[in-house]
């Protein structure tokens, strides 16, 4: 308890001094004359900017991970469900819930047409021909 109150009394001297400082021998700049150093007042509303920027940072990321809770919850609740018809069907029952889709007809292509190719008849062979063979 009394180095709590010897703390209080060094901070309160601290103030008083900084407050007789700047209100009667202007060793801070004050422009406003309310006895807060503008330095000082600076600096809080900064923190109070970087305050704000924080809070709306996490506020928002709290609303998404809320979001993402809710899917998970709601995932996991058609997990159970579906255990539950994985348990029946394991011990014979009917099956439950959507019906596999029914597959479509494949299409057919149409037939591509054969050209027949003519056999062409052979030369006889000219000189030029035997030559470079």
């Amino acid at each position: 308890m009394k180095t709590i109150l010897i703390i209080l009394a060094i901070s309160a001297v601290a103030a008083l001094g900084v407050f007789i400082a700047t209100k009667f021998f202007k060793k801070f700049k004050d422009d406003d004359n309310d006895g807060i150093p503008d330095v000082i007042e600076d600096k809080v509303e900064e923190v109070k900017v970087k305050a704000k920027k924080t809070v709306n940072t996490v506020k928002t990321r709290a609303k998404r991970v809320k979001e993402e809770l809710g899917d998970v919850s709601d995932t996991l609740r058609e997990v159970v469900e579906q255990s539950k018809d994985v348990a029946n069907a394991a011990k014979g029952g009917a099956r439950k819930g959507r019906k596999p889709a029914a597959k479509k007809p494949v299409a057919k292509k149409a037939p591509v047409k054969k050209t027949t190719v003519k056999p062409s008849v052979k030369k006889a062979p000219t000189k030029k021909s035997n030559a470079k063979k």
